[in-house]
């Protein structure tokens, strides 16, 4: 089992973390929020956070939004923008993503994937295809679809939500990137047509979060539904070279989990590659993030 975490970031850090918050640094800007997981005591005191944090989450008790995300406001320092943008690059892939503060404590991004975007850049330039198609299901704001793209893919990139598909363009076009293709769709009535038309791709990035809505209010619930949508993609992918991941948030399920879907639906891929993707803090917990499992 492999534990990753993102190297040599100059616009990420996490800070600190501890008694269910974590303190961040973006850019230039440091953001304090909500995280169930890091359940150990602060490292440092409660001064120092309140002194660095430009934002703070604050949870509206009792309430929650309809993927179980938590509701609340940011209580923002007077210079404290609501907008910014960060840069990410590796070898010759140089990125850009806007950030904003949501009323779900999401900023645009999850650090912690870049180290999957790492992935993707250096399994599309082994990939003996020219230009191969790629398909990122649950895209959110675009980081692997990026990372797709800028390694040379013909990128499809599919979300439920069209305010974040609007996002997502806006990170493409601030990365001087151009030609992914859009499309604002329920992820499993999107496959089950692709499967229809025959179509193939010799990548796939599966990112799905516990509880979702489609366009047409179609209900996602991982535990019910990431059988049937890995079978689905088994009959897309590309029989003779392809790329896989396989990425779960929800702290329910392990990356053994992650592993034996990948072995079902994708017998070809003997040992696949899984772990757990997380972030260190200054004085060195490792937080936990998410599961994943890939072709190696």
């Amino acid at each position: 089992m492999e534990l990753l975490t993102p190297q040599n970031w100059p616009d990420y850090e996490l800070i600190d973390s501890g008694n269910y918050e974590k303190l961040e640094r973006f850019g230039k800007y440091i953001l304090r929020r909500p995280e169930p997981q890091a359940v150990w005591k602060k490292t440092l005191p409660e001064k120092d956070w309140k002194q660095q944090a430009g934002a703070w989450f604050k949870k509206e008790k009792g309430k929650s939004g309809s993927e179980g995300n938590e509701k609340g406001e940011w209580i923002l320092h007077p210079q404290m923008p609501r907008q910014w943008m960060i840069n990410y690059s590796y070898k010759d892939m140089n990125l850009y993503f806007r950030l904003a503060l949501t009323s779900f404590k999401h900023v645009g991004i999850f650090p912690e994937q870049a180290e999957n975007w790492k992935y993707i850049y250096d399994a599309i330039q082994q990939l003996k295809t020219k230009q191969p198609k790629v398909l990122n299901l649950f895209a959110y704001t675009g980081g692997a679809s990026l990372a797709a793209k800028a390694a040379g893919a013909d990128v499809t990139h599919v979300d439920s939500v069209k305010q974040v598909l609007n996002w997502a363009c806006e990170n493409m076009e601030a990365s001087r990137l151009k030609d992914i293709r859009w499309v604002w769709e329920d992820a499993l009535k999107f496959v089950k047509r692709e499967v229809k038309r025959g179509k193939r791709y010799q990548g796939i990035i599966l990112d799905p979060p516990a509880y979702g809505r489609g366009p047409d209010g179609e209900k996602w619930i991982l535990e019910d539904n990431i059988a049937e949508l890995m079978e689905y993609c088994s009959q897309m992918i590309d029989e003779k070279e392809y790329f896989y991941i396989l990425n779960l948030y929800s702290m329910g399920f392990s990356s053994l989990i992650a592993e034996n879907l990948m072995k079902e639906y994708f017998p070809k891929t003997n040992q696949p590659e899984y772990g757990e993707l997380f972030l260190a803090d200054r004085a060195g917990r490792r937080l936990p993030l998410s599961v994943f499992c890939r072709t190696v």
